[in-house]
């Protein structure tokens, strides 16, 4: 399973709107510009991402977006799933509608795909925001901070 530049930089996006939380509405355009992400592919992503109750815009000269809820409430698997779609390494293990097969019954590698999705989901699902965050300042520098990913 390979993720898309939505799946990137839209956890990305996140991430960043993460380590400002409670800072107030962040613009497109410093998210854009700290992550290197266009400003116009950024637009199309949060879009996707707030139509997923993910985050919430706030309108004004003040405006910008923030997470719909604290960092620790949204994981990593919400963020990829809301842009990506269902997670399948293969037709037949795609979490939501799985491609009928007609060797399903004895297809042992469809076990295997089932497998290796399972473990995928339960990574993704397990890391928050704040885990990502916390991760992010303990390996820099507080005086050193980027924000990258």
């Amino acid at each position: 399973m390979k993720l898309s530049t939505k799946g990137r930089y839209g956890l990305k996006a996140m991430y960043d709107l993460a380590i400002h939380f409670g800072d107030g509405p962040i613009s497109l355009k410093n998210i854009a510009e700290r992550q290197r992400i266009s400003d116009h592919y950024l637009e199309q992503l949060i879009a996707t991402l707030r139509k997923s109750g993910l985050v919430k815009s706030v309108r004004g000269a003040q405006g910008g977006y923030t997470l719909s809820e604290s960092p620790e409430k949204i994981t990593v698997g919400e963020i990829i799933r809301s842009l990506e779609g269902p997670l399948g390494v293969a037709e037949c293990s795609l979490e939501e509608e799985p491609t009928a097969c007609e060797n399903a019954e004895c297809c042992v590698t469809r076990v295997i795909w089932k497998k290796i999705q399972d473990s995928i989901s339960d990574v993704i699902d397990s890391i928050t925001l704040q885990d990502m965050v916390d991760d992010y300042y303990r390996m820099n520098k507080k005086d050193n901070l980027m924000f990258y990913i």
